[in-house]
């Protein structure tokens, strides 16, 4: 189960960093819109983007979330990716993010490509 003060960071229109492990084993770290249901912290990529590639061969992550109006109020999760979605309701949910985020359609690329990565938390804090 997710905090719920993490959840709400998370559904707030606050930034994250997801930090993945490639195959290379050195870990690289992406800034990234961020979402969550009630169980996992929801990430939204592109079929083919080295974070995604990560994802799939290694699934251990961390994701620090931090609160855009207070950059000392953020969360940090330590997971394991346990599904992907892919198709209509990942473009749907891209669409979602681009609402909150920038307040429009998405516009940077195209939806028919997109992944839901669910991260299950195993550790979690917030400070």
């Amino acid at each position: 189960m997710l905090e719920p003060e993490i959840r709400d960071l998370a559904h707030g229109k606050n930034f994250a960093a997801l930090t993945v492990i490639p195959a290379s084993g050195h870990p690289m770290t992406h800034i990234m819109w961020i979402d969550a249901d009630d169980e996992h912290i929801l990430i939204n990529t592109e079929i083919g983007r080295a974070k995604a590639t990560a994802m799939d061969h290694d699934p251990r992550v961390t994701v620090a979330i931090w609160d855009a109006a207070n950059p000392y109020h953020y969360a940090e999760v330590r997971g394991r990716v346990v599904s992907v979605t892919a198709g209509q309701p990942a473009a749907d949910h891209i669409e979602h993010l681009a609402g909150k985020y920038v307040g429009g359609p998405y516009t940077f690329g195209p939806t028919d490509q997109r992944l839901i990565y669910r991260i299950e938390p195993l550790r979690q804090r917030t400070m």
